[in-house]
């Protein structure tokens, strides 16, 4: 290949062979949706997909690709969603409105095939998966500035769908806008917390003097700022491309380590994987007896069981105080050391969902 003209030609001659086993693929793919579909099983296996990646990482990395883990993922999570839609077309519903983070999440799982449900509330997520109207369910539990989301926890204790996987999304603020100089604009749309967690690049550029508009959501901000080409826009990047709003600057956040983890909620059983994470409800019947909770987590220390995550709430049960605590560890439900624990505190546990664990990003 000696010249641009040769490289395009290897490229179409490549992009031909790709297409032919990717088609190769997708008839495997629909013999696999018939067999589920008789057999009941689910469509959406975050434990195989991760060992796909895995798979094809350690490959590429033996070969000598180009493509590393990260790259390998962006490629295959897209082909993933296009093959479950073949297998059996899906509903997802997330914490609207379009362009949110929770949208970003959703579509960086699900792809852009899937069928999406924007819905104003989280309560409204788990009553449309409640009630069948969708397969799958995206909200946020927790942020790593802010914390848990309260809501999200109270609606799993009394509901009866369950986290099928979890994913951590960095949080990356953009500033877009319409207007040809930063000097044009006279507005800056944007969610309250928006504007807190980009005050010092709101500083550099001089906009303190800008007047600041909050909004409902970032993705109200975005709707807004398309319509004024002397306003802008602090939010999500889909958010941008979605509403057709130019970004002039990517990551203006002040924390640029600040993510989201969110859940994927839906009606099945993940199965065992070696690399799984269980969360439970907890309600202990001799809550006001003296070391109650203690006695509780030893009997995970006793099977070296790895707790990741313990969270007190109000139980707002009649007559005082009370609280259950929401648990997170590692492990999954059917394996024999875990059942071992759980099996002391039947009437004590709930069971919440076991799905491989997702990747918290260090920055």
């Amino acid at each position: 290949m000696n010249t641009l003209d040769d490289c395009r030609e290897a490229i179409d001659t490549i992009d031909n062979e790709v297409l032919e086993l990717l088609n190769k693929r997708m008839k495997v793919v629909e013999r696999v949706g018939e067999i589920k579909s008789d057999s009941g099983g689910a469509i959406y296996r975050p434990e195989r997909e991760k060992a796909i990646i895995k798979r094809l990482t350690e490959a590429s990395i033996k070969s000598g690709g180009l493509l590393n883990e990260n790259a390998i993922e962006a490629i295959f999570l897209e082909l993933f969603a296009v093959s479950r839609n073949l297998e059996l077309p899906e509903r997802i519903a997330f914490l609207g409105p379009e362009g949110s983070f929770t949208h970003q999440a959703a579509e960086s799982r699900f792809g852009a095939m899937s069928d999406y449900m924007s819905l104003v509330s989280i309560e409204s997520v788990f009553k449309t998966l409640e009630a069948k109207r969708a397969k799958f369910g995206v909200v946020p539990i927790e942020n790593s500035r802010d914390g848990i989301v309260g809501e999200t926890l109270d609606l799993l204790s009394r509901s009866s769908v369950k986290i099928v996987a979890e994913l951590y999304m960095p949080i990356h603020m953009s500033f877009a806008t319409k207007a040809k100089k930063l000097e044009g604009i006279t507005k800056i749309y944007s969610k309250d917390k928006g504007f807190g967690q980009c005050r010092e690049f709101l500083s550099e550029h001089g906009f303190e003097n800008v007047e600041q508009i909050p909004v409902e959501s970032t993705a109200k901000a975005a709707i807004l700022a398309s319509e004024d080409e002397n306003s802008a826009a602090i939010c999500s990047h889909i958010a941008a491309k979605l509403y057709g709003v130019p970004t002039m600057f990517d990551d203006v956040q002040d924390d640029i380590g600040s993510q989201t983890r969110f859940f994927i909620l839906s009606d099945f059983k993940n199965a065992i994987s070696d690399d799984d994470k269980t969360s439970i409800l907890v309600r202990l019947k001799d809550a006001a007896h003296p070391g109650s909770l203690v006695h509780f987590l030893q009997d995970f220390d006793d099977e070296s069981i790895n707790l990741s995550k313990i969270e007190s709430r109000p139980s707002k049960d009649k007559g005082g105080f009370g609280y259950w605590f929401y648990i997170d560890f590692y492990g999954h439900i059917d394996e024999e050391k875990i059942q071992k624990v759980l099996s002391k505190h039947t009437d004590e546990v709930t069971w919440l969902g076991s799905y491989v664990k997702g990747e918290n990003i260090e920055v």
